[in-house]
């Protein structure tokens, strides 16, 4: 495995497997990585010849500086996890190797860029969709693998490739959960005891929904899984909702169209984030 820090450098040794016209998947991380990022890995395998990693934390989807600040960066750990997994190469690039100079980015990603995550993280969506576009470039992979877990991020990703008219398959990959039920997360690791096990409650609000979708209607989903949660202690719900998966507005009929349950929620000082797709 090959640890690279240059986009000049990562093109290089790309070359020859370009002429010879495998197919290179990337797999975009900012580090801090667990069995989640690991499947990604292997999903990615299984579907390409060559696996491209990549660990960057990257300041321009921080809506808090905070937030970006404690970010954590256990590199050895990562690389050390990515060796194990077989995975090719690992593109490790400063900031300013991305962004050489002050860039404006704005694109239009659709009106999901503003529910959600989007409402509570202004302008996050941008940032996003700007570094993994500087990440295809720098890669220009046939395949690039996501977790579900981030279910937003991937529709904005497939938003910008769309804009873009970018030739490269998204693919979302399943969510990989502890045997509790917590849904794996680089966050994870700022929950104290207690915390972790109040945690608990948002993937078992979306399991209920999961459970009892095909009997209880939407309202009543939505009112049970939100009792659940408030009735946690230190537990303060941001969202949970029922939506369409492509434009992310809350539904309240089960029609025809594919719906997820959503739910965002401060854990102790902890935000974290989870869904459930349910039919």
């Amino acid at each position: 495995m090959e640890v690279i820090n240059t986009i000049a450098a990562l093109k290089m040794l790309l070359q020859p497997s370009k002429l010879a016209k495998q197919k290179i998947a990337l797999v975009p991380t900012m580090g801090a990585l667990h069995k989640g990022h690991v499947s990604l890995i292997k999903i990615a395998q299984q579907n390409a010849d060559i696996v491209v990693c990549s660990i960057f934390v990257n300041p321009t989807q921080f809506t808090d500086p905070k937030d970006l600040e404690k970010y954590p960066r256990p590199l050895e750990h990562d690389i050390e996890m990515l060796q194990e997994a077989g995975c090719d190469y690992v593109f490790m690039p400063s900031v300013k190797e991305m962004y050489p100079v002050p860039e404006q980015w704005h694109i239009d990603l659709g009106s999901a860029e503003f529910v959600l995550e989007g409402e509570f993280r202004k302008g996050h969506y941008q940032g996003v969709t700007q570094i993994v576009k500087k990440l295809f470039d720098a890669v220009d992979p046939d395949l690039a693998f996501f977790g579900q877990k981030d279910f937003q991020q991937v529709l904005m990703i497939r938003n910008m490739v769309a804009y873009f008219g970018l030739g490269l398959q998204i693919i979302s990959c399943p969510i990989i959960r502890e045997e509790d039920g917590l849904a794996m997360s680089s966050r994870n690791i700022h929950l104290s005891a207690a915390d972790r096990k109040n945690a608990l409650v948002l993937s078992r609000a979306l399991q209920y929904v999961t459970d009892h979708f095909a009997t209880d209607s939407i309202d009543d989903l939505l009112d049970q899984a939100k009792q659940m949660i408030n009735a946690t202690e230190g537990v303060t719900l941001d969202y949970f909702t029922i939506a369409d998966t492509e434009t992310l507005l809350p539904e309240c009929e089960k029609d025809s169209k594919q719906l997820v349950a959503l739910v965002a929620a401060k854990v102790g000082e902890t935000r974290l984030i989870d869904n459930m797709i349910l039919n």
